[in-house]
């Protein structure tokens, strides 16, 4: 399960699914999710999605991309799942992330921006939940 999850941390921007996840290790897609959800908590799409809104957050936040070009860079196809899965992680929608994510981690070192703003896992983020959202 561990090549599964390195596949993906490393190949998040690329076109990914459970199949063809699980091809790579020789099992069938069904066996794949029971053992991922069961070693990391999560089924193997949310765990690639949250790689994607991660990655997302820090383009986001360097704020020379709009939120399109950021749902295509880090391997969204589709901009409408993209801005519903990112409200749900992080509790607010990209445009507003985009807004206030430069003045939120202004003056933070890079490692400590990415641990604070980290999205939620395994659950909806709380409406206004986390600084961000409190400020908006």
């Amino acid at each position: 399960m561990r090549r599964v999850r390195d596949r993906i941390d490393r190949d998040y921007a690329q076109p990914l699914d459970v199949e063809a996840l699980a091809r790579h290790v020789h099992i069938s897609a069904g066996h794949l999710s029971r053992q991922f959800k069961a070693a990391f908590g999560e089924s193997p799409y949310s765990y690639l999605m949250t790689r994607r809104i991660e990655r997302a957050m820090t383009l986001l936040r360097r704020g020379d991309l709009s939120v399109t070009e950021v749902c295509f860079a880090v391997g969204c196809s589709s901009l409408g799942t993209f801005s519903t899965r990112f409200t749900e992680l992080v509790g607010i929608s990209p445009s507003v992330y985009r807004k206030l994510g430069a003045d939120q981690v202004e003056g933070l070192p890079g490692c400590v921006a990415k641990q604070a703003m980290r999205p939620v896992r395994n659950r909806e983020a709380p409406r206004g939940a986390g600084s961000l959202a409190s400020n908006a």
